[in-house]
């Protein structure tokens, strides 16, 4: 138990890092398993490498918890009307005095946006949650995106070198934005591509700014990793995965430990884009999809 619990930790360390980083998280748990691969049920570790992205998650919350929550506590009634144009009676009167007194509608508006990019997800991405796992989850796979999509980084930003972002404020992101976002991050279900890589690429491809596509990204995550942790969570119980002291142990470290660094890695992430652009993770994504190759083809891993 004790050597589980020291995997535990890097795994943890790992999804923490390479979560909200745009270098695929399941590449490096890839390359981490085939080193120290926990002493579990391969059905838990399945499992396991999904849940945990749950603590990483929990950072997000707390780090723009003030941006994302849309209710006004007690006696936070607005000044004066959020609507430009303020109805005198009916039910559009009625709905617009509720808003005012409890709810901060820029960021409500903010959450549709947010759910419009999580439509595509669900419409593609369930269905083929199987499929995928069956048939793509190797070494082979994420090797090549690994390598493709760093290489999408670099020649993204030298053809966006000196332009000026369109969206340079997440107000100004439009739900026209918010679903192009969505299908990019489908992208992301081809294991090796990156979540927030793919969702990132796709808002700078569209005129976000750097912070503004990385900001939206940590908050697209939320409901679409709840959502794959809570698939993915059912699916194991269904197929009659059960939970023990040590499994809840292992499951419960993993996602604090994801916590903790995370709340690090999003901070250090949104400071370095401000002075830096994304080129070095393309870099990186390339040599170590590279490793993943040479150890595939050795069998290594």
């Amino acid at each position: 138990m004790i050597l589980n619990i020291f995997k535990t930790i890097i795994l943890g360390m790992v999804e923490g890092i390479t979560e909200w980083l745009p270098v695929s998280s399941t590449g490096h748990l890839i390359l981490v398993n085939s080193i120290m691969k926990l002493d579990m049920s391969h059905a838990f570790v399945e499992m396991f490498d999904v849940v945990v992205q749950l603590g990483a998650i929990l950072a997000v919350v707390v780090i723009y918890f003030k941006k994302l929550w849309p209710f006004r506590m007690k006696g936070e009634t607005a000044v004066k009307s959020q609507f430009a144009h303020v109805q005198t009676e009916g039910a559009g009167a009625r709905f617009q005095k509720f808003a005012d007194r409890y709810l901060y509608m820029d960021k409500v508006v903010m959450w549709l946006k947010i759910l419009v990019s999580v439509i595509p997800a669900i419409v593609i991405g369930f269905p083929l949650d199987d499929w995928l796992d069956e048939h793509l989850y190797n070494a082979m796979v994420v090797a090549l995106m690994l390598i493709l999509y760093g290489i999408f980084f670099i020649l993204i930003e030298n053809r966006n070198r000196g332009q000026k972002p369109r969206v340079d404020r997440l107000r100004k992101i439009t739900m026209k934005d918010a679903l192009i976002i969505g299908l990019f991050q489908c992208l992301a279900m081809i294991p090796g591509t990156s979540r927030s890589g793919a969702t990132i690429i796709g808002g700078i491809l569209i005129g976000m700014s750097r912070t503004v596509a990385a900001e939206y990204t940590f908050y697209l995550a939320i409901p679409t990793m709840f959502g794959a942790s809570a698939l993915k969570l059912l699916k194991f119980i269904k197929n009659g995965g059960g939970f023990g002291g040590g499994e809840l142990l292992i499951l419960a470290i993993g996602m604090a430990v994801a916590f903790a660094v995370s709340i690090f890695t999003i901070k250090f992430l949104m400071d370095y884009i401000r002075k830096h652009d994304f080129k070095v993770f393309g870099w990186y994504r390339i040599g170590l999809g590279a490793l993943v190759l040479i150890l595939g083809f050795a069998n290594l891993i």
